[in-house]
């Protein structure tokens, strides 16, 4: 069978040529679609749902909220486990559901028990889903700052409130309409609020109640219908506008009339603008900031996510007052370019490094190019696998290639083509005509496809394994395996037929069959040193074996330590958790995150980004983590 596929390839060698250039366009192609990022995304199928819950203590959250629907949700199908964190006003429940559940799926499950449970649980509590997002989906972050000397169209400087308002209002908007983003948080600065403070005293002696000036203010801020009338076949609407639209508007709603006088809001209260009781803050480089993060839809392309979410960075800055800007403080695509940077090199090197050694070891440049010319058409058949199989291109797909297994199937068969040329050459005393070379590649190649090809299978086997991994493990290995079995699938088939194709095309005219300089220098050292190592064979097989017991037994306890390569060599960016004592309010932890980020900021030249509590949802309140108090600050360098 085998011989009967290489005769074929040979016979039409012009065609395999264009199926090979075919594979080059469809390879190009696909490298053009493959998804890249810096590492494969571990997270497990989960949905997490949400419930704010102001007032509540902790044990109540547990009892009322987080208890209610953990046990509503179940028995869903295809579900894992299920776990909670219950916290003074919010509770957060994760629903995990096995490996290959479609996620919609399981949002669409979980939904439906929400529904059902909300008649067990508190009134006025709304429990929300979370972002169709990752552990992996933060990918972008930006701050909105104001220059020192900037001032609004009043003349008084820019404020948090006011910053706050930009992003919700100008900025997140815009953001929200990006291709592949599913969220965009808020952190730092004061969300606009109308306070309305009654004075106690004011409304004893009035009569009045805190329910009456809510009801009041309620009833006298909405927008009313009555219909339309006609007039002369023409249709005119009825509607009564009372919607406040200012500050006065709510001081003028009436309360009530004694002896036909009115007493007004004005009369009980005060009426202005101020902040929030927010739960959290962000600090960058020692000052409070406004900090958006942009979260990617699950199954996006991060780099392409991060660089239009950047893009429309850019756009939603022109719409910003004169002095305000929207600056990134974290692009995913920074981390993704250097990535590819890293493995572009090593490939790029690896495949010079073994083009180098061919040539030094065949001493044929054509056999060496050919050799060669297997390194990218493999790659190129490994990206439109990749692409259909949904791999992404990370530091473990790409990284785990290894060019010399790729180009053994091929070297093995151009040698063996290049040994019988040179003999029948030095038999018949001339130079080959063509029907005696195309016959003499046929049976060259056929000689050695088997062993060939059994070795490149046996490399494949050892990384089928790696298949039977679950969880973290195995969506962290199974595109390394991937990418590998592609990669030596690929050149199997090239063995097959572009390499003997290729032999019978190029490899024409005078064939000399002897070592190079190298393999000359190589065999004269070799050759001693293994003639003696058969005279003394015991001494050194116990030798070699009583080294690798030492030396397996002194690096046994650091073995499997570090789960992913290089991470203690990354200087780029490092993450630190700052605790405090329970109770702690926010001025006390913005003055230690400033402090910690000055003490920072004097070592190293970076820029920080601190996150305290949560922000305008409430999934921001863990950050998308598990941190115990809810508090960490991040150094992007």
């Amino acid at each position: 069978m085998l011989g009967k596929i290489i005769r074929f390839s040979i016979g039409h060698r012009w065609l395999m040529l264009a199926l090979t250039l075919g594979l080059v366009a469809l390879g190009v192609w696909s490298f053009t679609h493959l998804p890249i990022d810096a590492t494969p995304d571990i997270t497990n199928v989960q949905v997490q749902i949400n419930t704010q819950l102001p007032g509540y203590s902790p044990l109540e959250s547990e009892q009322r909220v987080t208890f209610p629907i953990e046990t509503a949700l179940a028995g869903l199908p295809r579900l894992d486990y299920t776990r909670s964190i219950s916290r003074y006003g919010l509770s957060q429940v994760t629903v995990v559901f096995q490996d290959g559940t479609d996620l919609y799926f399981a949002r669409q499950q979980v939904a439906e028990r929400i529904q059902q449970v909300k008649s067990q649980l508190p009134a006025n509590l709304e429990p929300e889903m979370g972002p169709i997002a990752t552990g992996m989906g933060e990918i972008f972050m930006y701050t909105v700052d104001a220059k020192p000397d900037a001032r609004k169209k009043d003349g008084t400087p820019w404020t948090a409130t006011d910053l706050r308002t930009l992003q919700d209002w100008v900025v997140r908007p815009q953001l929200r309409n990006t291709p592949g983003v599913t969220e965009v948080n808020t952190i730092g600065g004061f969300a606009r609020q109308i306070h309305i403070t009654p004075d106690p005293a004011k409304l004893v002696a009035l009569g009045f109640t805190l329910h009456d000036v809510v009801a009041a203010v309620t009833a006298n801020n909405q927008n009313v219908g009555a219909g339309y009338i006609e007039r002369n076949g023409q249709q005119f609407l009825v509607r009564a506008p009372g919607q406040v639209a200012d500050l006065d508007g709510i001081r003028d709603i009436v309360l009530d009339r004694r002896d036909g006088v009115p007493i007004r809001v004005r009369d009980v209260a005060e009426v202005g603008e101020g902040p929030e009781l927010r739960n959290g803050a962000a600090t960058q480089n020692g000052r409070e900031v406004v900090l958006g993060t942009v979260f990617m839809l699950i199954g996006a392309n991060s780099r392409e996510v991060a660089q239009a979410a950047a893009a429309k960075l850019a756009q939603a800055n022109a719409s910003l007052p004169p002095g305000v800007s929207a600056n990134p403080v974290y692009d995913r695509t920074a981390l993704v370019d250097r990535t590819i940077r890293t493995v572009a090199k090593n490939l790029v090197e690896g495949a010079l490094l073994v083009i180098v050694v061919l040539f030094l070891l065949l001493g044929n440049i054509r056999a060496a190019l050919i050799t060669a010319a297997v390194i990218p058409l493999a790659m190129l058949f490994t990206m439109f696998g990749m692409v259909r199989g949904g791999v992404s291109g990370n530091l473990m797909s790409l990284g785990a290639l290894d060019f010399g297994l790729i180009v053994d199937g091929a070297v093995i068969i151009i040698e063996n083509c290049l040994r019988r040329f040179g003999e029948l050459q030095h038999q018949l005393g001339r130079v080959l005509s063509d029907e005696e070379r195309l016959d003499a590649t046929a049976s060259a190649t056929d000689e050695v496809i088997r062993p060939s090809l059994f070795g490149l299978g046996i490399i494949a086997a050892v990384y089928l394994p790696i298949f039977a991994l679950t969880g973290v493990e195995g969506k962290m290995f199974h595109p390394m395996a991937i990418t590998v079995v592609l990669a030596l699938t690929g050149a199997m088939l090239l063995s097959l037929t572009f390499v003997p194709a290729a032999v019978a095309l190029f490899l024409r005219g005078k064939v000399e069959e002897k070592d190079t300089r190298l393999m000359q220098w190589t065999r004269r050292a070799y050759a001693p040193a293994l003639a003696w190592a058969l005279r003394r064979r015991a001494w050194v097989i116990g030798r070699a074996g009583r080294r690798g017991a030492v030396r397996a037994v002194g690096h046994a306890p650091g073995f499997g330590v570090h789960p992913e390569p290089g991470r203690r060599r990354h200087r780029h960016a490092c993450a630190a958790h700052s605790r405090h004592q329970p109770g702690s309010g926010n001025p006390h932890a913005g003055h230690a995150g400033s402090a910690d980020q000055a003490v920072s900021g004097s070592a190293a030249r970076i820029r920080q980004a601190r996150y305290r509590g949560s922000g305008d949802r409430p999934d921001a309140a863990l950050g998308g983590r598990y941190l115990p108090d809810a508090q960490a600050a991040q150094a992007v360098a």
